[in-house]
């Protein structure tokens, strides 16, 4: 049923990966705050970057730069580690996003676990409250899972779309997406979704209307190689356009 209410989507493009270009050669180029401003120029609406414990990609000079540079609002993702909140807590960015991390996997392969820990995990939603910083939590996309984040205190969920995105023809993993995501509304939380997502499997998820925001990085940065990384973000921006462009007619 079309939604002739529903609000514009934002787009924030995850910069982590011009980083991960630059410490192959570990020179200063490309800079990944240069790439920012280029994407806020070509109509992004954040930025997005996730600060590894093993510094792979993004440093910690990148995130002081970027909270420096950035117009739009910065989401920095981050494990729940002190070494980490400690950070969040000198530098205050807009909003904090706690992802899994492990030291091994190339990407982040699921969701957080909230049934580990969540004591940890309620003291860090307490200290990103208390910094004045929006929270997200990034998780699979089930009911259970979208219910303890609320309990926890987050402000937002980012449903991670990765399952959607290797299996795009699976209905399970649309409708999965989805029902989460009403239910998340209903709950009265912000509604964030990314991973795997491109210009052509984004229609189905940009046209799920409680979606709020997607993150969206290795694509673009795939994308600029042969386009530019501002003709890629316009490009990821039209195709989100036309899927909710379905909800208003």
């Amino acid at each position: 049923m079309s939604d002739p209410s529903a609000p514009y989507q934002r787009l924030y493009i995850n910069i982590d990966h011009v980083a991960t270009i630059r410490q192959a050669r570990r020179t200063d180029e490309p800079d990944p705050v240069a790439a920012a401003t280029a994407c806020e120029d070509a109509g992004a609406d954040g930025i997005t970057a996730h600060l590894r414990e093993d510094r792979r990609h993004i440093q910690d000079d990148d995130v002081e730069r970027l909270m420096s540079s950035t117009r739009t609002p910065f989401n920095l993702e981050i494990a729940c580690t002190e070494e980490m909140l400690a950070l969040v807590e000198r530098l205050r960015p807009y909003q904090v996003t706690l992802v899994p991390e492990k030291r091994q996997e190339i990407t982040t392969e699921g969701g957080l676990d909230l049934t580990h820990d969540p004591a940890a995990l309620e003291r860090a939603m307490a200290r990103l409250r208390a910094a004045g910083v929006r929270s997200s939590l990034f998780i699979d996309p089930d009911v259970d899972a979208v219910a303890r984040a609320r309990d926890l205190g987050a402000d937002a969920i980012e449903l991670h779309t990765g399952s959607y995105a290797h299996h795009p023809d699976d209905t399970m993993q649309l409708t999965a997406l989805a029902h989460a995501a009403r239910f998340a509304k209903g709950l009265g939380l912000h509604v964030h979704a990314g991973h795997g997502l491109t210009v052509r499997n984004v229609g189905p998820v940009a046209a799920i209307p409680e979606i709020e925001e997607l993150n969206i990085g290795h694509t673009i940065v795939s994308r600029a190689v042969f386009v530019g990384i501002a003709a890629a973000v316009v490009e990821m921006r039209a195709a989100m356009d036309h899927a909710r462009s379905s909800l208003r007619t």
